[in-house]
Order: structure tokens, then C-alpha cells, then sequence
């Protein structure tokens, strides 16, 4: 059973929804990236949602590209990234941490490389937002096999003779992305996303994990209502990019996770 088996598997026991942070290595630098990350599971985070800075991510908006290029701007690189992992998991060996990005950088490490040492940093999962099911031999049957979970995005234009093939080799949860567009660009409805993780559920065991468009305690609450659990990015990243301390970004986390855990 991976971290992430195991996490939802005691939320469900518990009877609580899950609450996913999103946060960019190293920014807006890697310690203060590391301190919010390490305080993390203190403030509520079930699961950390890790963002590899990349110079071209076509699914995020204004917010976390800002935050991308703040982190390349301090030499953050996917080593570094791996490093801020190995790092939590000196203090923290069992919440799990999901690395987010995109294709290219893990391209060019090469795919056996990466995978031996994402399960060697502490890495539970993966979501790479560029690669479609379609290209599933390029990384997600061998993530699979090196014991990583390959989390898949459905949105709401995956159609029902599109969900299987989205489905087929998911595990972990299954993300579903609230709203049509980038990170940070829309507020997600209930009343629109319940039906859809409904429809997601009755073809799939997994967690159905809801993102994008979550800003405040009062969404989380609402979002993990209809679904199992709720994902902010945006929202903290805008306040690292402020440049609020770390122990104000992790209060607001808090408040996040606390709106989440409540639904």
C-alpha cells in the first residue's frame, strides 16, 4: 500500500475529506519553500502537492507561472526539487508528497533515471499534466511498476467515451479539474462539480479529489463536500508571491484545511 493508499484509507476511517496543498519548490526561495512545506502536515495538509518549476507551463495561470519563474530565477532545478523531499522526509515518513509538472524536465533526465530517484526522494506519486493517456509507455506504466502512483487529470470535457481511457492506468486518486481553463482563473461551483464526481465515481474505486478554482476555507468546505477531498494552489502560492512568511502562509493553510476537514 503506497503513502497515498494509506492516507486516504485513514481519512476514510475517520470519516473526514482529504485537503492537497500546492506548493512550488523553491519558491520564493528553497528554504523558505522547505519551512512551508515541513509545516505542512502540522497545519492539516493530507497530502503535499509539489510543483516542478518548469519555463513553460501551459496549464497554470498568471499565479503559478509568476511563481515557476521565481524559483528558476534561484536555481531551482528538478535535483533541487527531489532535494526538497528528501529534506521532509528527514522529519516526516508518512505524508505523502505528489510531484506536479510538466514532461519536459523528466525527459531530459532520462525515465529510469527520474523514477530511481523520485522513490529514493521520498516521491509517492506523479501528475504530469502534458502527457494524455495515449503516451502512457512513456512514463506512467513504468512510474507504475517502480511502485510511484500515476495520477490522471479528468476535466469537465472528459466526455464518457473519454473517461475510461483517462481512468484505465490511474491510481492514487483521480483529479478532477473543476473548471474549464489555467490555475487561478475561475471560482469552482458545487452545484456544477457534484454531478461530475458522481459520474467519475460510479467508474472508478478511486478518491475523486477536486481542483483548480478553490480559494477560501468556505470553498474547500464546499467542494470536499461533493467530492472526497479539495486541492488549493493558486490561492497560497498568490501568497508566497506576496511575500507573506512562511508562518502566515501556513495559518492560511490552515484555514484551508480546517474548511476542508469540516464538509
Amino acid at each position: 500500500m503506497s503513502r497515498i493508499d494509506a492516507k486516504f484509507a485513514e481519512l476514510q476511517a475517520a470519516g473526514k475529506k482529504a485537503f492537497v496543498a500546492y506548493v512550488m519548490a523553491g519558491d520564493p526561495d528553497y528554504d523558505t519553500a522547505l519551512e512551508i512545506v515541513q509545516g505542512m502536515p502540522g497545519a492539516g495538509v493530507d497530502i503535499i502537492e509539489l510543483g516542478l518549476p518548469f519555463t513553460d507551463p501551459m496549464a497554470d495561470g498568471p499565479t503559478i507561472q509568476l511563481a515557476g519563474q521565481r524559483a528558476l530565477e534561484t536555481g531551482m532545478t528538478l535535483e533541487r526539487t527531489l532535494d526538497v523531499a528528501r529534506a521532509f522526509r528527514k522529519t516526516d515518513d508518512t505524508t505523502p508528497i505528489v510531484l506536479m509538472g510538466y514532461y519536459n524536465p523528466i525527459y531530459s533526465r532520462g525515465v529510469d533515471k527520474f523514477l530511481e530517484d523520485a522513490k529514493e526522494a521520498g516521491i509517492d506519486g506523479l501528475i504530469i499534466v502534458d502527457l494524455p493517456p495515449e503516451e502512457d509507455e512513456e512514463l506512467c506504466i513504468p512510474a507504475q511498476a517502480a511502485g510511484l502512483n500515476f495520477i490522471r487529470l479528468a476535466t469537465p470535457t472528459t466526455d464518457d467515451k473519454r473517461l475510461p481511457t483517462v481512468l484505465q492506468n490511474t491510481s492514487g486518486f483521480v483529479y478532477y479539474v473543476s473548471i474549464t481553463g489555467i490555475t487561478g482563473a475561475a471560482e469552482a461551483q458545487a452545484v456544477d462539480v457534484a454531478p461530475e464526481v458522481a459520474r467519475i465515481k460510479a467508474k472508478t474505486d478511486l478518491p475523486v479529489i477536486v481542483g483548480f478554482g478553490i480559494k477560501t476555507p468556505d470553498h474547500a468546505k464546499n467542494i470536499a463536500s461533493v467530492a472526497d477531498g479539495a486541492v488549493v494552489g493558486s490561492a497560497i502560492v498568490e501568497r508566497i508571491g506576496k511575500g507573506d512568511s512562511a508562518a502566515d502562509v501556513l495559518a492560511f493553510v490552515k484555514s484551508l484545511a480546517d474548511g476542508a476537514h469540516s464538509a
